[in-house]
C-alpha cells in the first residue's frame, strides 16, 4: 500500500517536472522570437519537427507498459519519460544561450 502511494507521488512529481520544463522552454522560445533571448534561426522549425518523434516515443512506451500489465503509475511514467527528457534537454540548451544583449 505504502509503495503504491509513493509510486503515485513520484509519478505526479514527474508530471510537475514535465510541465515546469515545458513552460520554461515556451518562455525561452517566446522571448527568443521577440528578440530578447538568443535562439538559433532554426528554432521555429525544430520545435515543430521534434514533436512527432517525442510523442510517438511517449505513446509507444505507455502502450508497451499498459499491454504488459504495468501499474497505472508505471504507464504514466512510461508516457511522461520521453517528453520530460526532451523538454529538459531543450530547456538546458536554450538556457545556455542567454539573453540577446545589444552590446
Amino acid at each position: 500500500m505504502f509503495d503504491e502511494i509513493l509510486g503515485w507521488q513520484r509519478s505526479m512529481l514527474r508530471m510537475v517536472s514535465l510541465a515546469t520544463e515545458a513552460q520554461q522552454v515556451i518562455a525561452y522560445r517566446t522571448m527568443g522570437f521577440g528578440g530578447v533571448w538568443s535562439v538559433p534561426s532554426s528554432e521555429a522549425v525544430q520545435m515543430v519537427y521534434e514533436k512527432g518523434p517525442a510523442l510517438m516515443q511517449s505513446w509507444m512506451g505507455a502502450s508497451r507498459a499498459a499491454m504488459g500489465g504495468a501499474a497505472p503509475n508505471r504507464v504514466l511514467d512510461a508516457w511522461s519519460g520521453p517528453l520530460e527528457r526532451k523538454a529538459r534537454s531543450n530547456r538546458r540548451r536554450l538556457a545556455r544561450r542567454g539573453p540577446n544583449l545589444p552590446f
